[in-house]
């Protein structure tokens, strides 16, 4: 989900030295990924609608105020990359994308698994063959949606000619894998089959319990073919874009806004309240919440960390801070020479004060994070990094005794770059760490790049360490696991290459029981935590202002929220 994954600021004056991280405050800006864990049913039906509210004559004789325009005003973080489903990789992108189309599966408000274009489905003794059973529904030109819209949208996905950052998503799916390689070069070899119009079996290669979460990740949206023959490249632009979701896009003015209006097409639209919505680029987070002061916004996608304070005293009913799957990591690039030590990468680790970092720098609005797989989990016992306990003066005397036995003195310095995206707040957590690292004789630098520009340089690896942060696709630990896998590709963005970590992972996919599942895949992340390719820092709280005027808005954590189920009151 990347693209996390995407993804996907005015910048405060900070004073120099650990003054920085005492009375400056960031909340790292959300990025990638989607999707939670499915419910277990082998067959589930559409829940039926639930009944119309019925006036009494006393109401129905005193005079209705004047509706609420049916107008959702948004906050979005960053600039969208794409809304390809197949080619994007952020939380801005499929905030959007979940808008204009639908999967198989999709989400309730609460963030639950359940039916989307699938009405109904079947699922094989041996957890390997998923077979759908398709609504009635069109896409927003009025054709047919069909089985086989969505065996095109899935070939698409791990097609190499398309080069999806997320195509090792799609591995559990037979000959996913091979195909995303090269090593099979016929697209319809993927186990995806349209049985008719209505029917879609999906075989898998091995069980996997969370692939009914897994599928309403926003890369196997279904994408209208005729409409990407016609228009190439340019067929997600405004007039030509093509979905089956709720809404569907009026317009797009790069850095200034998206507009999605309500699609008559959508199968469930007399259930849709909401118009229209409107997605504005947010990257500035101080002047985002002076907008929604002001009444422009109606939800932020985030809220400043210098102001949790105010809003704790004066908003606390409009503010939602709540734990969500999603951990904020430094990435240690271990294709260049000193990312590939073992000491400098655990010495850098070691120097940074999570505790100072959550609790001052970003008020609480974050969590310190010893762990990959973030706490809470479904069925996971957390695994936390060694040092963990250790007092953090012990830490900071460790890390430099490492970076002296790497070779690392006062007059020779550890030199590297820091690399993030546009974010006041990821330049506030930025330069704490630069400090904290300073203390251990670290030459730090500080590389902003917007966030299209750092997307590329994450992906070709031209960057020492940079600034990351992975929401769950789905509530299951391998949504954050195999994502370090030796041949993730781009998303694999520290170049992380470990034999037992793969095959752990791996052979997880294949464990039908849970507790065996799970205890592969502890086992694995012990064996990450101990060499160190990221550094955990925070895992995420969601961080939204939300006006009492939206009706619908619900807390998962996911922090997914369609439009489909919201409205103005």
């Amino acid at each position: 989900m990347k693209k996390v994954w995407i993804a996907i600021a005015a910048v405060v004056v900070i004073v120099a030295g650990y003054f920085i991280y005492q009375n400056n405050q960031p909340a790292p800006t959300q990025e990638a990924a989607q999707t939670e864990q499915p419910a277990a049913p082998a067959t589930t039906e559409q829940p039926a609608a639930a009944p119309a509210t019925t006036e009494t004559q006393q109401a129905a004789a005193t005079p209705a105020a004047p509706a609420a325009e049916q107008v959702l005003h948004r906050g979005n973080g960053a600039e969208p990359e794409t809304m390809d489903p197949q080619k994007s990789t952020g939380v801005t992108e499929a905030n959007i994308q979940y808008e204009i189309f639908e999967g198989l599966t999709t989400y309730t408000p609460d963030g639950q698994v359940t039916p989307g274009v699938a009405e109904k489905w079947e699922v094989s003794d041996d957890g390997k063959t998923y077979t759908f059973h398709l609504r009635d529904s069109k896409w927003s030109n009025g054709d047919p949606v069909t089985a086989a819209d969505f065996a095109y949208s899935f070939q698409r996905l791990v097609d190499p000619a398309i080069a999806a950052d997320y195509a090792p998503i799609a591995d559990p799916i037979l000959n996913a894998e091979q195909i995303r390689k090269g090593e099979e070069k016929d697209l319809t070899k993927l186990g995806v089959t349209a049985v008719d119009d209505k029917t879609l079996k999906i075989e898998l290669v091995k069980s996997a319990p969370y692939f009914l979460g897994l599928i309403r990740h926003n890369t196997f949206l279904p994408v209208h073919k005729a409409t990407i023959d016609k228009f190439g490249q340019d067929w997600t632009k405004p007039g030509n874009i093509v979905g089956n979701g709720a809404f569907t896009m009026q317009e797009w003015t790069p850095q200034a806004s998206i507009t999605l209006v309500k699609n008559p097409n959508y199968y469930d639209a007399a259930n849709v309240k909401l118009e229209k919505i409107v997605y504005y680029p947010t990257e500035d987070i101080s002047e985002e919440f002076k907008r929604y002061r002001n009444g422009e916004l109606q939800v932020t996608y985030e809220v400043p960390s210098d102001q949790i304070g105010f809003i704790e005293s004066n908003l606390k009913d409009e503010y939602e801070a709540k734990p969500y799957l999603g951990t904020y990591y430094y990435v240690i690039n271990e294709t260049r020479e000193n990312g590939a030590k073992k000491e400098v990468r655990e010495a850098l680790a070691l120097a940074i004060d999570r505790e100072a970092i959550a609790d001052k720098v970003t008020q609480g609005s974050f969590l310190p994070a010893y762990s990959w797989v973030p706490p809470g989990t479904p069925d996971y016992n957390t695994q936390y990094v060694s040092f963990k306990d250790m007092p953090m003066a012990d830490r900071v005397a460790k890390a430099k005794e490492l970076l002296a036995g790497a070779g690392f003195t006062p007059e020779k310095p550890l030199k590297l770059e820091i690399l993030y995206n546009t974010s006041e707040n990821h330049k506030k957590i930025a330069i704490a760490v630069q400090d904290m690292w300073k203390q251990v004789g670290v030459d730090a630098t500080l590389n902003n790049q917007e966030w299209q520009v750092y997307l590329d340089t994450r992906d070709n690896k031209a960057f020492d360490v940079a600034r990351a942060a992975w929401i769950g696709d789905y509530a299951d630990p391998i949504t954050f696991l195999d994502l370090f896998l030796s041949d993730a590709g781009v998303r694999n963005d520290a170049g992380y290459n470990n034999a037992e970590f793969d095959k752990l992972v791996k052979d997880s996919f294949g464990i039908t029981d849970p507790k065996a599942r799970m205890a592969s895949l502890e086992k694995a992340e012990q064996i990450f935590l101990g060499d160190l390719p990221i550094i955990p820092i925070l895992h995420y709280k969601t961080k939204h202002m939300v006006s009492k005027k939206v009706a619908g808005w619900a807390y998962n954590n996911l922090d997914f929220h369609l439009g489909r189920y919201m409205s103005i009151q």
